[in-house]
């Protein structure tokens, strides 16, 4: 009993120590630095509009089948008794039809039979006794023979199935360049609000110095005044830093997610050293990315597409145009008891019907407005190139100007710090008042922060770029 009893709680063992390490598995995720690779990989796998925009292709799945219904064999029953009466019959008939889709035909059979009395010579339904199988065709010779509107609606639903892929496309390069523009915007702010808390740390420093000469009678009370004064205004500084750096995490925490798809809150513990390394695409390369730029975006996919679609429109409404000239055939044969002489032998009969509207202000109509259509999906096209084509350059443009400005920045903070230090040994020295040093501390802050915002700067134009180029194009 005791064997049985510790093996029954042995699986709860397991599960405890899966959980733990499971948990300090996510401890160690949690402390590890958050990059870009990651919160792009959360946006693939777990952000709930792109995972929305996925199931566009069921949708038009789903509207495909629908319209394969079209072609779908449809078989019918009848069953026809007069119990009372001159003529005393049962007739049963059963048939099938099938639409083939090959120059508009169908094919239709069945068979039927008739019990009862004799019928008259011009009664339709009667058979032998052993009923009458039957099969035909019927072709449109005109009018919907090379496209109806059952083939029409088929091949809009297989382009509506395409047109899915390049809207998925469209969507992710726009929720990746968002969610690498909140990334970056996130990044900053925490390296911002570190240099806020580095700034006041020289203020809190100096203040037990200032202290011990303001008692010593070495420099008046009011620089220790003044000193505590700028230890609050930096205090300020540092809770509006923090508060930017958590509105950057909430914003973050839309495209970075747990595993179990909730939004995650980077805190500053997953901030990394430093922006990643600062790299600026060849300028010689820029035709051809233009070039690819064309091939990958999903915007002109999206307009070629649209183009077959009224392209199929044009074709269905033109077919409306045509006088409607079917022409069918059906062959017969009585089984059975010979009943009646006539139904005795096989039997073929073919027609040709003719049908056409006069005026036909209907598909004149619909030939006007989508010739219409398509005049203005090539207008949209050529916008669409002509915008994709000065995306491109504009991005790269500024993508070029935010590297220049990161080196000029660098050097900023190069001066700035070079002009601090000096300032401080002359204050130690004497020779400097505070206002100076604070002087000299605020431009080294600005220049610092101005270094990360070039940065910053830098890295969201990337994310323009590459969005205009469709680099993140699947």
């Amino acid at each position: 009993m005791r064997l049985r009893a510790r093996a029954k709680r042995q699986p709860g063992r397991w599960v405890w120590m899966l959980m733990a390490l499971l948990g300090s598995a996510s401890a160690r995720a949690a402390d590890t630095p958050l990059m870009v690779a990651e919160v792009l990989g959360s946006i693939t796998n777990q952000y709930p509009p792109l995972l929305a925009s996925l199931i566009e292709r069921d949708i038009a799945a789903g509207r495909l089948q629908s319209a394969r219904g079209a072609f779908d064999f449809n078989a019918f029953a009848r069953l026809f008794s007069t119990p009372a009466g001159y003529y005393e019959r049962t007739t049963w008939d059963t048939g099938f039809e099938q639409f083939t889709g090959i120059w508009g035909s169908t094919i239709f059979g069945g068979y039927r039979v008739t019990l009862g009395d004799t019928l008259p010579d011009y009664d339709s339904s009667r058979t032998q006794g052993g009923g009458e199988p039957r099969i035909g065709v019927r072709v449109p010779l005109l009018r919907d023979g090379s496209i109806d509107r059952r083939r029409a609606t088929l091949s809009k639903a297989r382009l509506d199935q395409e047109l899915a892929h390049p809207v998925i496309a469209r969507q992710r390069l726009d929720f990746v360049r968002a969610g690498t523009v909140a990334y970056f915007g996130w990044l900053a702010a925490g390296r911002r609000w570190m240099i806020a808390e580095e700034l006041l740390r020289l203020a809190n420093d100096r203040a037990s110095a200032l202290t011990n000469q303001a008692q010593s009678g070495l420099i008046p009370r009011i620089v220790l005044t003044d000193n505590r004064r700028l230890i609050v205004a930096r205090q300020i500084g540092v809770v509006q830093a923090r508060r930017r750096f958590e509105n950057a995490a909430i914003a973050l925490s839309l495209f970075h997610r747990r595993a179990d798809g909730e939004p995650s809150v980077a805190g500053r513990e997953r901030i990394p050293g430093d922006f990643p390394e600062v790299v600026l695409p060849d300028s010689s390369t820029l035709v051809s990315e233009v070039v690819r730029g064309m091939d990958r975006r999903p915007e002109l996919r999206r307009l070629q597409l649209s183009r077959e679609k009224l392209a199929v429109d044009l074709r269905l409404a033109r077919n409306q145009l045509r006088p409607q000239l079917d022409a069918g055939a059906t062959v017969s044969q009585d089984y059975g008891a010979r009943t009646y002489k006539d139904k005795s032998e096989l039997e073929v009969q073919a027609g040709i019907e003719f049908r056409m509207p006069l005026q036909r202000r209907e598909a004149r109509g619909r030939v006007t407005e989508v010739e219409g259509q398509l005049e203005q999906l090539a207008r949209d096209e050529q916008f669409a190139r002509e915008r994709i084509r000065t995306e491109i350059h504009d991005a790269f443009s500024a993508l070029s100007t935010a590297h220049e400005q990161i080196q000029q920045t660098r050097l900023n903070v190069e001066l700035a710090s070079e002009l601090q230090s000096a300032e401080e040994e002359r204050f130690r020295r004497g020779a400097a008042d505070l206002l100076a040093l604070q002087l000299r501390e605020l431009a080294a802050f600005e220049a610092r922060t101005l270094a990360v915002d070039a940065q910053a700067d830098f890295f969201r134009a990337q994310a323009d770029f590459r969005a205009a180029s469709a680099a993140e194009a699947p």
